[in-house]
């Protein structure tokens, strides 16, 4: 799994059953606790699921190795038009723009039109927030809404 997700492989649980599955299960191997609130019903478009996918994928992989932190929160939900992504933790801050992970998360959103933003003051933490457009791509599954139902579960 690992070696997949290092080589950019399109994992089966996002193919089969979207964010709503995938994310909790990556969030799950996450050797810190993760909080999740991920929209849970509806499915958007491949490229968009896939590189919202990725982007948790190495945020929590930073949180991981470089925050220091005991909790992390994921957030992800469709609103205005927009997947907004939102992965934040409580650790020591300081995050890097010019680091490997930040670049390869910033590669990505550039790549399907989105913008990101770091907050990431020293001692306080990192919030890590991505809005990708959907460009009236949502899938009818979400009830015609831009708003989708969510979940919010605790993972480990």
């Amino acid at each position: 799994e690992l070696r997949e997700l290092a080589h950019g492989i399109h994992p089966s649980l996002l193919s089969s059953g979207g964010l709503a599955l995938a994310v909790p299960e990556l969030a799950g191997r996450c050797p810190v606790p993760v909080e999740l609130d991920v929209q849970a019903e509806g499915r958007l478009p491949e490229v968009i699921e896939s590189t919202a996918y990725f982007v948790v994928a190495e945020a929590l992989a930073n949180v991981a190795k470089h925050s220091g932190a005991t909790r992390a929160w994921v957030r992800a939900h469709v609103v205005l038009g927009e997947l907004e992504l939102l992965v934040r933790d409580n650790g020591v801050g300081g995050a890097r723009s010019e680091g490997s992970g930040m670049v390869g998360i910033s590669d990505r959103v550039d790549a399907v039109g989105g913008r990101m933003e770091v907050v990431s003051p020293p001692g306080a933490g990192t919030t890590i927030t991505v809005r990708i457009p959907l460009d009236g791509q949502v899938d009818e599954a979400i009830d015609g809404s831009v708003d989708g139902p969510a979940t919010g579960s605790v993972a480990r």
